[in-house]
């Protein structure tokens, strides 16, 4: 049981995780608007929450000087070497391979030496001997050593050889643990980066917007000025621009906030100043059904392997149970030497000894024994239902995410492209004094709502990407595959 929690606490750690992210990946910020009452968020999504527990937090490196350049690749080699859900699970690995050496020691020779020299005088009458003749009741004082090598070797334990099974299951599933947090530290570090660049577009989006908003403003002062227009039209258009220069300021607080994440999850100095060099990459993903996928995760996700190994370990650790019942054989001996001291007289002493031990009545342990195992055999064959059902649910979502991310993203390339030739037009009419700043201003947040559409399109193409990779098992290399420049 305790071997197995190593296991079990790694996952409680990576599965609330995997559960809360993909359940809102699918929530946009709806945005749109139709009138100048009309608002919208600068986030390009519902912020995703960080990586949970030990892997949002990191082993910081040292301080650079300088500004450092980071692609997606060397944040996720970065988060790879530091962050502290994946060293916490190189040492939990760690600790389940001492296990296992601990449990193979029982069934290996174990061989060892001992020396004493002993100086003793003795009261005879302590142990009931007196008067006897020629016998002083005193005797001493004397001395002797004995020096000897020992060897003890279990040569039928039915239940080391069991438990030992057990342990080195245990390993290889705290191994593929190990591997497991692999692809979450790729998981976190990728949503990470996606949402600091994602912000990074709305900012350069939001500053464009502002830009727009004072030339509008600047040209309606000037009709303002010239009489051409009335006084409100003026007004609408400083109220646009005040309105687009607090999202910016908001974006890009939110776009700051978000690289200290980043900075926290792979392990950059605190103060590190550093630049994203990656652009929101989009490249369509065709090919792949969902028989496919399944079989691809069944095959390689690294947890899904874990919950296998405790399985086995599970079992190996019942039948180690119900062995308690058997009697077991084991051989010891020992040689050395034996003499008197200080005048050496030396002569060789050994004894050798089979010992077997029969169960006859232990109280009801082993019985309980028994019952534990099969408790824990049988929730380890309930965990592995439920991760298999919850493997099949997890690559589902992520191709449905996908298929919808890649069709907004059509669809919002489109949207803003029709909304900046609407913009166009009014701008051209305000000038030519046929309309007012207000449809301008609705034109002008049409073009801000589809930019936001677009860049969340793009950040939930490329969220839903990660989250197959992670889904398929392969998301140290499959982020790689997906996010390759072409």
């Amino acid at each position: 049981m305790i071997r197995r929690s190593i296991v079990l606490c790694a996952a409680a750690v990576a599965l609330p995780l995997l559960a809360a992210l993909p359940v809102r990946a699918q929530t946009g910020s709806q945005t749109g608007g139709t009138s100048p009452s009309t608002s919208y968020s600068s986030a390009p999504v519902s912020s995703i929450p960080p990586a949970s527990g030990s892997y949002s937090g990191s082993v910081p490196e040292k301080l650079v000087p300088g500004v450092l350049k980071i692609s997606l690749q060397d944040a996720i080699q970065r988060g790879l070497r530091t962050n502290l859900g994946l060293l916490l699970a190189g040492q939990n690995s760690r600790a389940a391979r001492g296990q296992r050496w601990q449990e193979l020691s029982r069934l290996l020779p174990n061989v060892n030496t001992s020396t004493y020299i002993d100086d003793s005088k003795v009261d005879l009458a302590e142990f009931g001997f007196s008067g006897f003749p020629g016998i002083p009741p005193v005797v001493g004082p004397f001395a002797y050593f004995d020096a000897r090598a020992y060897v003890t070797q279990s040569v039928f334990d039915w239940q080391a050889l069991n438990s030992e099974r057990a342990a080195s299951e245990d390993a290889k599933a705290a191994q593929y643990t190990y591997q497991d947090a692999r692809d979450l530290v790729v998981l976190a570090v990728g949503y990470a980066y996606v949402q600091a660049i994602a912000d990074r577009a709305t900012v350069s989006s939001t500053q464009a917007q502002v830009n727009t908003a004072q030339a509008l403003y600047q040209q309606a002062s000037d009709q303002v000025n010239a009489g051409t227009s009335p006084s409100i039209d003026g007004l609408r258009a400083k109220v646009e621009l005040q309105t687009q220069q607090q999202l910016l300021i908001q974006a890009r607080n939110d776009l700051a906030i978000q690289k200290l994440t980043l900075a926290r999850t792979i392990g950059l100095a605190p103060g590190q100043h550093f630049e994203l060099t990656d652009n929101t990459p989009y490249q369509p993903l065709t090919g792949l059904t969902v028989d496919e996928a399944l079989d691809q995760a069944y095959a390689h996700r690294s947890d899904y392997q874990a919950a296998l190994a405790s399985l086995r370990a599970a079992e190996d650790s019942r039948k180690a149970a119900s062995a308690g019942y058997l009697p077991s054989l084991s051989f010891s001996a020992d040689y050395g030497l034996a003499g008197t001291y200080p005048n050496v007289v030396t002569h060789g002493i050994f004894d050798v000894r089979g010992t077997l031990t029969v169960p006859i009545f232990q109280g009801g342990r082993v019985h309980g024994d028994v019952m534990q195992a099969d408790a824990q055999l049988q929730q380890s064959r309930d965990q592995l239902d439920n991760l298999r059902a919850q493997i099949d649910s997890e690559v589902r979502t992520a191709l449905l995410n996908l298929q919808s991310a890649e069709q907004r993203v059509a669809v919002a390339q489109s949207n803003v492209g029709l909304a900046d030739e609407t913009l166009s037009q009014s701008r051209d009419r305000f000038a030519a004094g046929v309309t007012n700043t207000v449809e301008v201003v609705q034109a002008q947040e049409q073009v801000a709502s589809a930019d936001q559409q677009y860049i969340s399109s793009l950040y939930l193409d490329n969220y839903a990407k990660i989250s197959l990779a992670r889904a398929l098992g392969v998301a140290e290399n499959g982020v790689k595959q997906f996010f390759e420049e072409k």
